[in-house]
């Protein structure tokens, strides 16, 4: 399979609309709450099976008015439910053009690294005594390994 590869420009106007649209869209979805990393490993998260669960439980709740708690606020759940449910597409939206938007940055940065790699390595064979003697021994910085310590020889 042929290495990919991506020839393309974004003007700094373009990335401003792109920001733009992004706040926008977080100016729609004002609701939007952040958790700690604490908070994210305490709450109870909902998959599948978990999502079939809570709603077959807030149906039989709702049938069962009576049996349930005061505090129990079935059409909060209720809506906090269809939030759950309507968000999935737009985090799977959102999702792939994160994947997208990485990985053109990554073959943009490889193309980018490997062009200067090139160059680099040109000017260390050609360059010599032409004045590039200070840029080309800065350059090398980039590839010196730092050695490790060597146990003691007995």
């Amino acid at each position: 399979m042929p290495n990919p590869t991506i020839d393309a420009t974004l003007t700094e106007q373009e990335v401003e609309n792109v920001i733009t649209t992004f706040k926008t869209i977080r100016e729609q979805l004002s609701f939007l709450a952040g958790l700690s990393a604490q908070e994210r490993r305490q709450i109870s998260k909902m998959g599948r099976k978990a999502q079939t669960f809570t709603a077959r439980a807030l149906d039989m709740a709702a049938q069962h008015n009576d049996l349930m708690p005061r505090h129990l606020d079935i059409e909060k759940a209720r809506r906090d439910l269809a939030l759950f449910e309507a968000i999935s597409p737009i985090l799977q939206a959102v999702n792939h053009l994160r994947e997208l938007l990485e990985d053109t940055q990554m073959l943009a940065g490889s193309e980018a690294y490997a062009a200067a790699r090139l160059a680099y390595n040109s000017a260390k064979v050609s360059g010599k005594n032409l004045g590039l003697d200070d840029i080309i021994e800065d350059l090398s910085q980039q590839f010196r390994r730092t050695r490790k310590a060597q146990p003691p020889t007995e």
